[in-house]
C-alpha cells in the first residue's frame, strides 16, 4: 500500500516539474515577448502538469488560446 502511494507521489512530482520546465522553455523561447498566450508558473500549472503531464501544459496553453479568442 506505502509503496503504491510514493510511487505515485514520485511520478506525479516528475511530470509536474518536467511540465513546469516545459512551460518555462515555451514562454521563454518560442512565444514572443508581448504575447498574450504565456502560461503563467504557478499552483494551478504545477497541480495540472503534474496530474495530467504534457497534455496538461497542452490544455493551458489551448485555453490560453481560446481565451483570446
Amino acid at each position: 500500500m506505502g509503496s503504491k502511494i510514493s510511487t505515485f507521489l514520485v511520478n506525479f512530482i516528475i511530470r509536474a516539474l518536467v511540465g513546469m520546465i516545459l512551460i518555462f522553455f515555451i514562454d521563454r523561447y518560442v512565444i514572443p515577448d508581448d504575447s498574450a498566450v504565456n502560461v503563467g508558473l504557478n499552483a494551478l500549472s504545477f497541480l495540472t502538469t503534474g496530474s495530467l503531464g504534457i497534455p496538461g501544459v497542452c490544455l493551458l496553453y489551448g485555453i490560453m488560446c481560446y481565451r483570446i479568442l
